[in-house]
């Protein structure tokens, strides 16, 4: 029996974020850092179980976002990942409709930094390649980020047109900014 959970952060059990954390271990071959995992904290879950046992997840956290001197309420989503021997069955894609329609009723944009084999998967889904020069708000101002782009990936919303060869910068936090 397959089902979708939607949750946020506050209401999972402790067993279920050290699965979460376990699973996303494992789907990213041990090259996912406590960063990257504290980077998908604090928003809202999906998380896909089968027969008692968490085979996806995938998260959205709040984030702003610099475009066109403003500051734009950015789902920013994170930790994206399906256990290798289920995945191709249409969860990843569960997961991730869950979270574009927070994204289309709750924020400006949705974004993603994507992994290099990932990009097709969110491009046929909608989300549209930022082609412009990507960088990140720091305690020190702002710094380039030229080696996310590329990788960055857009949601847009129709509230808020978008150039997608303009400036955009994310806002700073430790670890992989993007």
């Amino acid at each position: 029996m397959i089902e979708l959970n939607i949750a946020h952060t506050a209401d999972l059990p402790a067993a279920t974020l050290k699965a979460a954390r376990a699973l996303l271990s494992e789907v990213f071959e041990e090259d996912m850092s406590e960063e990257d995992w504290e980077h998908s904290l604090g928003g809202m879950h999906a998380l896909v179980w089968e027969d008692g046992a968490l085979i996806g997840h995938a998260a959205l956290v709040q984030r702003r976002m610099l475009y066109g001197g403003r500051a734009l309420r950015c789902g920013y989503v994170e930790g994206v990942g399906v256990r290798a021997d289920r995945r191709g069955r249409g969860h990843g894609a569960a997961m991730m409709a869950e979270l574009e329609r927070m994204v289309r009723g709750a924020y400006d944009l949705g974004a993603l930094d994507a992994a290099d084999e990932a990009g097709e998967f969110y491009a046929a889904r909608g989300w549209q390649l930022w082609q412009g020069p990507s960088s990140a708000v720091s305690p020190a101002g702002t710094v380039p980020t030229p080696d996310e782009d590329g990788f960055i990936y857009v949601l847009p919303t129709p509230d808020v047109p978008l150039d997608l060869t303009a400036p955009l910068a994310a806002d700073w936090r430790d670890g992989d900014v993007w």
